[in-house]
């Protein structure tokens, strides 16, 4: 029997969403699980244990860190508030478990794509049209930062009564690649599934919701299709390593290499792609 739910946008003001969202790719790309016992935080590592995932829902304010210390590079850090979209966090995670592309990112630049304007103040920034939603690069001394937030109209003035529904901070260093991708995630102007009573109550009344009935089958078909996605993502990554190797002459010839064999993705589920709204 289908069960009810709710096509919403814009999607930075429907609220967190389901977990399993983020946590199910992350599983399929190998990442650790190193979430304690007790259930909370919810805590992923990558095979390099170089980036940390945590969700902390029991505190006053839930939030999400993401945490990485490479080898090679300088640590960096983001903060994310846990009412942001999974799929917008997701696509962040998302890029961390995959390849680095080969182009060259433009943050802003993802955001503009979907129509966003580019703000006139000092600090780089793209608004949503309907001036709920900003992204802002700040460079203020020694401290270099992406910058996104998401309040309902009216709250964004500096003596608000009421705070941000959700923002996120991205460190020096944090890789602008999945900076870029979680830009894209932001600004894109399709709506996402909710259940009835997952919209924050203060954005509702600035939302747009359509009915939109589906079956437990197509709910677990999604989550089926995020980990194959992420069981992808870790052979495309693998492989990406394995060229830059043999390109380095990383490699010694007396180990043989085995090829990769790409996971072959499941159909594609119901709701891959849900039509918007009218």
């Amino acid at each position: 029997m289908p069960v009810h739910h709710y096509l919403v946008r814009p999607r930075h003001l429907a609220g967190g969403g389901d977990l399993t969202y983020v946590t199910a790719y992350l599983v399929g790309a190998g990442w650790k699980n190193r979430t304690p016992k007790a259930g909370s935080p919810i805590c992923f590592e990558d095979p390099d244990r170089s980036v940390r995932i945590t969700y902390t829902a029991q505190a006053s304010t839930p939030s999400w860190i993401v945490s990485g210390a490479p080898a090679d590079r300088p640590s960096w850090t983001a903060s994310i508030g846990g009412t942001v979209p999974v799929e917008i966090l997701g696509a962040f995670t998302d890029a961390l478990a995959g390849p680095r592309p080969t182009h060259a990112p433009d943050v802003l630049g993802r955001a503009t794509a979907h129509g966003w304007a580019r703000g006139k103040g000092e600090h780089p920034s793209a608004g949503h049209p309907n001036g709920t939603a900003l992204l802002q690069y700040r460079n203020d001394g020694d401290i270099s930062l992406w910058w996104a937030t998401a309040h309902t109209p009216g709250t964004a003035e500096p003596h608000a009564p009421l705070p941000p529904l959700w923002h996120a901070a991205f460190s020096e260093h944090t890789p602008l690649h999945a900076v870029e991708a979680f830009a894209a995630a932001l600004a894109d102007p399709r709506p996402v599934l909710r259940p009835p009573g997952h919209v924050p109550f203060g954005s509702a009344a600035h939302t747009t919701a359509t009915d939109y009935p589906v079956l437990p089958s197509q709910l677990a078909a999604i989550r089926s299709a995020r980990a194959a996605a992420g069981r992808a993502a870790a052979w495309a990554r693998s492989a990406s390593t394995l060229g830059y190797r043999r390109r380095h002459g990383a490699l010694l010839t007396r180990h043989p290499i085995r090829q990769a064999v790409p996971p072959q993705p499941p159909a594609p589920p119901l709701l891959a792609h849900p039509p918007r709204s009218q």
